[in-house]
């Protein structure tokens, strides 16, 4: 009995290791997404390019072959690890809050939000809007849908069930909104819907710049409250009689998850899967402590969405699929399965 326990202490602690295996799987990945991509630049050259960047020699690219490498690739690949990490840490962070494993970042009302706001910004224009003032819309828009829900579910109740309702009607109210005024600029519907399928455009290191803060800061407050979430998980009585006050942990979590998925929604669009899928997977793999899922998902939520991303890009190059696409279709049958697990 002895050995068990220790066997299930282990599970709760995050090895060294652990991060060594998930931090080598996101530098694999990563180099594997730089190397290959819709323009023919050539692994090997590109490979040769990073060498001679490293070592001071002489790069074998042209100039403009050096500009789409380093000024469109990098910052693409870059960027979604970045947004990939948001979604999945987030998610974590949710099924922590509300102790349930189906629970994910939009849960609250955040892509129900910045999909109204974003919609109402790309209609306003003949052109669809310029990149800056939808993203800045969708970032308000993602932190108003779960401001609203959080206003609504706390007028009812203080438990989480009353706040995932809320969610639930807060959501419907915006996606409704959202419809309605998509069926008034009909001649938009193709940008909206490229928005919404969701893709990893950048145009240099700006949207980079923009999700990193937040995600720095929602990085260091989920997994400092990692150990939080765990004791969350065996009930709010047994919570305070240990010193833990669950309303603030509640509040502080959830504040700091919606500002990770509100960077990551506006510069991204909405990316559905990555914040169900990938705290599952370090679940099943490592363990089921919140210590182990948080600061995992940050690694491999990047991993996933790179990896996403470049299918995107070389499947049919020289088109692009929505990376949307490519996280519903590895998404939805992992969701399939986890449903099935939880009847049996």
């Amino acid at each position: 009995m002895t050995k068990a326990l220790g066997g299930a202490l282990k599970q709760t602690k995050l090895r060294p290791h652990h991060l060594l295996v998930g931090v080598a799987v996101l530098l694999a990945s990563v180099l594997l997404s730089v190397l290959l991509g819709a323009a023919e630049l050539g692994w090997q050259r590109v490979l040769a390019e990073i060498v001679a960047q490293l070592t001071g020699g002489a790069s074998p690219l042209s100039e403009r072959e050096a500009a789409i490498l380093w000024q469109l690739r990098v910052p693409r690949v870059v960027l979604g690890v970045l947004v990939g990490a948001a979604l999945a840490v987030s998610g974590a962070a949710f099924q922590g809050v509300f102790r349930n494993p189906l629970a994910d970042p939009y849960l609250l009302g955040a892509a129900a939000g910045a999909g109204l706001a974003a919609t109402l910004v790309i209609t306003a224009t003949p052109t669809g809007g310029p990149s800056v003032p939808v993203q800045l819309a969708a970032f308000v828009g993602a932190l108003g849908g779960v401001g609203l829900t959080w206003l609504v579910g706390r007028s009812a109740g203080p438990d989480t069930a009353t706040l995932v309702l809320a969610g639930v009607a807060v959501g419907a109210f915006l996606t409704a909104g959202q419809t309605f005024v998509q069926q008034l600029r009909v001649e938009s519907l193709q940008q909206v819907y490229m928005w919404i399928l969701g893709r990893l455009t950048t145009t240099g290191w700006r949207e980079v710049l923009i999700v990193l803060p937040y995600l720095a800061v929602a990085a260091v407050v989920l997994c400092t409250c990692a150990r939080l979430l765990d004791l969350l998980g065996t009930g709010d009585e047994e919570a305070a009689a240990l010193g833990v006050h669950p309303g603030r942990v509640r509040l502080l979590v959830l504040t700091a998850a919606s500002l990770a998925t509100a960077a990551a929604v506006s510069v991204a669009g909405l990316i559905g899967f990555v914040g169900l899928v990938v705290p599952h997977l370090v679940r099943l793999a490592i363990g089921g402590s919140f210590r182990i899922i948080v600061p995992l998902s940050l690694l491999f939520g990047g991993v996933f969405l790179v990896l996403a991303d470049m299918l995107a890009r070389t499947l049919l190059a020289p088109a692009e699929i929505p990376i949307g696409v490519i996280t519903a279709f590895t998404g939805a049958p992992f969701f399939a399965v986890l449903l099935h697990r939880r009847r049996a």
